[in-house]
C-alpha cells in the first residue's frame, strides 16, 4: 500500500490526518497510513450492525448488553461505548507515546438527547471506555453549556457541528473562561463541518433558484473555514481546529497547510488520496478572491449568516440549516440502529 501521501503532509506541513467512523480494521490501516486521531459519530452503531465483516462482532456485544439492560436506548448507548472503546484501544499507544498530544478518539452520543444533562451524562459514560476518549459535543446553546461543565471536569472536547463563525468564537469564549481558572485544562478542539456546509448551500441555491458561479459556490465552505481559522489564531486561543464533514477530496487537499486536523472517511477518501498520491501543496493560505466573497455575500443569505461574526444568535445554532442537515443523517442512523436492537431483543 502506498502510504506516502499522509506521511508527507505531516512532514511538510502542520496539517494532520484524522479518520472518521472507522471499523477496527480501518483504524489500524489508517494509523499505519499516518492518522493521528479519530472521530466517531451517532451513525457508528448502525454501521457496525450492518457491516459485512463487523456485524457478527457487534451483535455479540449487543446480545451481552441485552441480557443485562432492559431499556433499548440505554442498550444503544452502551453498545456505542463498547464499540468505540475498542477503536480507542487501537489509538492508545499513539496517545501514550505522544503524552496526550495525539491518539484521541472523539465520540458523539444520542442525537435525540442533546440537552445539557444528557450530553454531560453521555460524555462521562463514554469517557469510561478509555483515557483517550474525547467527548464530541454539538456547539448549540445547550451544547455550549455542557462543554463548560465538561472542560471544568478535565474532559477533552471536540465541539462539533460548527458551521458559522459565531459558533467557533463562542466555543473559544467558553474555553477561555474555564481554562483561565485551571492549571492543566484539557485539550479542546472544534470541528468546522466544511463539507456539510457546502452540501447544504448547493441544495439551498438550487431550491431558491439562485444564479451563481459554480466555481464561487465550490469555495463557500472553505471561505468560512479560513475566516474561522484566522480569527481563532488572531485571538491566541488554545482551541484547536478540525476540518470535518468532507464531501470531496478537496475538503482535505484545500486545507493542507493549516495548523489543523482534517477528518475524512477511509473508504472513498483516505484510500483514494493514498492511491492517487497528489502533491503536497499549501492551498489553505491562498487568499480568497474579492469577487468570490462579494458574490457569495450578495447572493447567498445562508452563507452570509455563517460568515458574519454576529450573523447567528446562539439560540439559532441548533436550527441553522447546515446543522440540521448534518444532524438528520445521525438521527436516521440512530433510529435504524434502534430498530435493529428491538428486533434482536425479540429474537432472544
Amino acid at each position: 500500500m502506498n502510504k506516502s501521501y499522509f506521511h508527507r503532509v505531516t512532514q511538510q506541513t502542520p496539517t494532520r490526518f484524522w479518520i472518521n467512523n472507522v471499523t477496527r480494521e480501518e483504524a489500524m490501516v489508517a494509523l499505519d497510513a499516518g492518522a493521528v486521531g479519530c472521530t466517531q459519530n451517532p451513525s457508528y452503531v448502525y454501521k457496525m450492525l450492518v457491516h459485512e465483516t463487523e456485524k457478527a462482532y457487534a451483535y455479540e456485544k449487543l446480545d451481552a448488553i441485552l441480557k443485562k439492560e432492559s431499556d433499548d436506548e440505554m442498550v444503544q448507548e452502551l453498545l456505542q461505548q463498547q464499540l468505540v472503546g475498542e477503536v480507542a484501544k487501537r489509538f492508545l499507544p499513539l496517545f501514550e507515546a505522544s503524552h496526550g498530544k495525539y491518539g484521541y478518539v472523539s465520540v458523539q452520543g444520542n442525537p435525540f438527547k442533546e440537552d445539557v444533562d444528557n450530553i454531560v451524562r453521555n460524555a462521562r459514560m463514554n469517557r469510561e471506555a478509555g483515557v483517550n476518549i474525547m467527548a464530541k459535543v454539538p456547539a448549540t446553546e445547550d451544547g455550549l453549556k455542557a462543554i463548560e461543565i465538561l472542560i471544568a471536569e478535565g474532559t477533552p472536547i471536540n465541539a462539533t457541528e460548527v458551521m458559522g463563525v459565531k459558533q467557533a468564537m463562542d466555543v473559544c469564549d467558553v474555553y477561555d473562561k474555564v481554562a483561565s481558572k485551571m492549571d492543566n485544562p484539557p485539550v479542546v478542539l472544534f470541528s468546522h463541518i466544511t463539507g456539510i456546509y457546502d452540501e447544504y448551500l448547493q441544495g439551498y441555491v438550487k431550491d431558491k433558484g439562485i444564479e451563481i458561479s459554480e466555481d464561487t459556490l465550490w469555495q463557500a465552505g472553505m471561505v468560512i473555514a479560513k475566516k474561522v481559522y484566522k480569527l481563532t489564531k488572531e485571538r491566541g486561543s488554545n482551541v484547536g481546529f478540525i476540518g470535518g464533514g468532507a464531501r470531496g477530496l478537496h475538503h482535505f487537499t484545500e486545507m493542507v497547510g493549516a495548523d489543523c486536523n482534517i477528518t475524512i472517511n477511509w473508504k472513498g477518501s483516505a484510500e483514494t488520496l493514498i492511491d492517487t498520491n497528489p502533491p503536497v501543496i499549501d492551498r489553505f493560505h491562498a487568499p480568497v478572491a474579492e469577487g468570490v466573497l462579494d458574490e457569495l455575500l450578495e447572493k447567498v443569505d445562508e452563507f452570509r449568516r455563517g460568515w458574519e461574526i454576529n450573523g447567528l444568535e446562539t439560540s439559532e445554532y441548533e436550527e441553522f440549516g447546515p446543522v440540521v442537515l448534518f444532524r438528520v443523517s445521525f438521527e436516521k442512523n440512530w433510529g435504524e440502529a434502534g430498530d435493529l436492537i428491538k428486533a434482536r431483543r425479540a429474537l432472544l
